[in-house]
């Protein structure tokens, strides 16, 4: 899955690129990962590589955001990928969390 925000950067107009991988592992259920790229260049973001759940990765995207003085314009996403039903389900419900104050 992949979203795009326009926003800012320390007050700089720039695109950010939300990528958004789900690993499938029968025992242990669902393992997602997110990576940020700003234009076509990865930001080195997360701690932990692969989180439990989607609410998990948001929220680590939220803090890193807040500490790099990143902000994103809600009204400019847009969905690149097609997404898995149960994906955009609790994308949509957990993506507030990318918009905290």
């Amino acid at each position: 899955m992949v979203v795009q925000y326009q926003g800012q950067q320390k007050g700089i107009p720039t695109k950010f690129t939300v990528r958004i991988n789900r690993n499938n592992i029968l025992k242990n259920g669902s393992k997602y990962r997110m990576d940020l790229l700003v234009g076509d260049k990865q930001l080195p973001t997360f701690k932990t590589l692969n989180h439990k759940s989607l609410s998990d990765c948001l929220k680590e995207m939220y803090l890193f955001r807040k500490f790099n003085n990143i902000e994103f314009d809600a009204s400019s996403e847009n969905v690149e990928d097609k997404l898995i039903p149960s994906d955009s389900i609790l994308y949509n419900y957990h993506k507030q969390t990318l918009f905290m104050a």
